[in-house]
């Protein structure tokens, strides 16, 4: 699967699952569904930040990817102290309203600006082996429970290189 399109099926999987926190009932569906929502975007930003932003940092691009790893370490931040806040907190649904914003800027941003000049830089053979790279790494991650190593990455962006 083309890389872009890889990322974009994973934007609309965390998409459905924002949908599915909305509509939890109590604590332990919120805080269930918050968990693979922190997974899913962990693992997502590991194999951005590691395979996908240094294969495509070329021209015009840098720029753009450097402002997308810092709203990926925004994104960490608030994932980070979600995991230290408790479901029942008054607090909760309102730092997953602000988590859920900030997805959605930065989803929307990769895919109206970074895609399409992504698409305009690289064949689509080139495409397609980066996506499978892509997508062997995330499944090893998202079977290593990847939201925990976002509490020790909140201090200063990943560098593109």
């Amino acid at each position: 699967m083309d890389a872009t399109e890889l990322l974009k099926r994973q934007h609309a999987e965390v998409k459905k699952l924002f949908g599915q926190f909305e509509r939890a009932q109590d604590e332990q569906d919120k805080r269930s569904v918050f968990e693979e929502i922190a997974d899913d975007l962990a693992a997502h930003s590991e194999i951005e930040q590691k395979l996908f932003y240094p294969a495509v940092c070329v021209g015009d691009l840098k720029e753009e990817l450097q402002e997308a790893v810092e709203q990926h370490l925004n994104i960490k931040r608030l994932i980070a102290v979600l995991l230290d806040l408790n479901a029942a907190d008054e607090s909760f649904d309102a730092k997953m309203k602000v988590l859920r914003d900030q997805v959605e800027h930065h989803v929307g941003e990769e895919e109206e600006e970074l895609f399409p000049k992504v698409k305009r830089y690289f064949n689509s053979q080139e495409l397609k082996a980066l996506g499978t790279e892509m997508e062997a790494m995330f499944n090893e991650v998202k079977n290593q429970e990847p939201r925990q190593p976002v509490l020790s990455q909140t201090e200063e962006a990943v560098p593109l290189e």
